[in-house]
């Protein structure tokens, strides 16, 4: 049977492995998670029109809705992600996805806009943690080099869930209502979260030195918190990911609104012409790590050039698309701009995953999730949303890509220093490596 070496023991020489067939398991029911995750995150966008008739919304409160959710997993993700590493992955994703899908029915029950907002508060509470564990979880079981396309393929279950939540939401929202769209959401991540605990085990993903945490913990735990934010290079990773995903996730949410006031597309059309300007965001995101992972094996510094590449051809496509009159020409740019848009998802995972110490992965990834969501996720809506409210969301959505010359301006910052700060990293790592051996030894 093949095996895997496990990816966040980098520097481990003890040879512990992973069957490949189960580390394939593991990802798949981890990316499958995610997806609920997303599904039950944007189905809301699908019904924004029906939403804004039923209750006389304007585009700030509908904004303020997707927000919340980008909002909270922002402020809780570090946390949450900490005590995950301490106090088990497996069961902290099956108790997010629990909530989440217990959330995502409440948004059904809904009567009114404070409930909804309540429900899509406690949306974002139960997925506060889950991109960032999960993602800790998938490199733990497969090899070093796979890093960039893995994270890219994980995250691009976002998109995919996206899709589905969309174009699934629109549909059963044209034939039975709003409210039942947010129900199937809810009953697929339910059936997950019940599954997950099950099928992936603890002992099975983690690191054989995690059976000897409690006895190193005191020594070596300060020390791999630092490589968190203790270069420039992985602090202007955490950045530049950040402002770039405002301009993704900002087309995301308020495209079926802008095709159904535009193109005076209904709401289930809409939703499925969106899912499929998604889809392009999703399967560019994982060409896109892969191209990182197969151009930088010789130089890690490429990652970042790539990065840097990403951020303004996705600033020069959709710029040109929004400066187009609505038609095929517009979608066909708009798809384009969104194959590359979030292409930085791999190589900021990659550069944060080679950045900082394999113990705090899962807070590593809580780190960078919690500044996609501060600087990307959660104010992209919401500023769109209440410029849309003064200029109209087509004048909105022109000055929505160029925030990405800030991101290239970042990555190109991290460029500047990644070598060395790898060095460095490399140097810490071999004294961490003499430190627990002497704790061993007294042990």
């Amino acid at each position: 049977m093949a095996f895997h070496p496990i990816a966040a023991d980098d520097d481990d020489t003890s040879g512990v492995g992973v069957a490949r067939q189960y580390a394939w398991i593991v990802f798949a029911l981890t990316f499958g998670l995610l997806i609920s995750d997303y599904m039950s995150r944007q189905v809301l966008n699908a019904v924004f029109p029906m939403l804004k008739g039923e209750w006389a919304l304007t585009d700030g409160q509908l904004g303020l809705l997707s927000g919340v959710v980008a909002l909270m997993v922002g402020l809780l993700t570090f946390p949450l992600s900490l005590m995950a590493d301490r106090f088990g992955r497996v069961k902290s994703l099956a108790l997010m996805a629990l909530l989440w899908s217990l959330a995502t029915l409440g948004c059904a029950l809904a009567q009114d806009y404070p409930q909804m907002f309540i429900a899509r508060f406690m949306v974002g509470v139960g997925e506060a943690a889950y991109g960032s564990v999960g993602i800790a979880v998938v490199i733990s079981v497969f090899p070093k080099h796979m890093r960039a396309t893995l994270a890219s393929a994980f995250m691009a279950g976002g998109m995919f869930g996206s899709v589905l939540g969309m174009a699934l939401g629109g549909a059963i929202a044209a034939k039975l209502g709003w409210r039942w769209s947010f129900a199937g959401m809810a009953l697929f991540g339910l059936l997950l979260a019940v599954l997950y605990p099950i099928i992936v085990k603890e002992a099975r993903i983690a690191p054989q030195r995690a059976a000897q945490a409690g006895k190193k913990v005191a020594a070596v735990v300060k020390r791999p918190l630092r490589t968190l934010c203790s270069s420039p290079s992985v602090i202007a990773a955490y950045i530049g990911s950040g402002l770039q995903l405002f301009v993704g996730g900002t087309v995301i949410v308020w495209m079926p609104s802008y095709l159904n006031r535009y193109y005076d597309m209904a709401p289930d059309k809409a939703g499925g012409v969106a899912a499929i300007i998604v889809l392009c965001s999703g399967a560019g995101m994982i060409l896109c790590g892969m191209l990182s992972d197969r151009m930088c094996r010789q130089s890690a510094e490429r990652k970042v050039a790539l990065a840097i590449a990403y951020c303004l051809g996705s600033c020069l496509l959709l710029s040109a698309a929004f400066a187009l009159p609505p038609g095929p020409a517009q979608l066909l740019l708009i798809c384009l701009g969104m194959l590359i848009a979030a292409g930085t998802t791999g190589p900021a995972g990659a550069m944060v995953a080679n950045l900082t110490h394999y113990s705090v992965h899962g807070t590593a990834f809580a780190t960078l999730t919690l500044a996609n969501n501060l600087l990307g996720l959660a104010p992209g809506p919401f500023i769109t949303g209440k410029v849309s409210d003064l200029i109209g969301l087509q004048a909105a959505f022109q000055l929505v890509p160029l925030v990405s010359i800030a991101a290239a301006a970042v990555f190109f910052f991290a460029k500047c220093h990644y070598h060395k700060d790898i060095a460095r990293l490399a140097g810490e790592r071999v004294n961490d490596s003499v430190s627990e051996a002497a704790v061993e030894v007294k042990v």
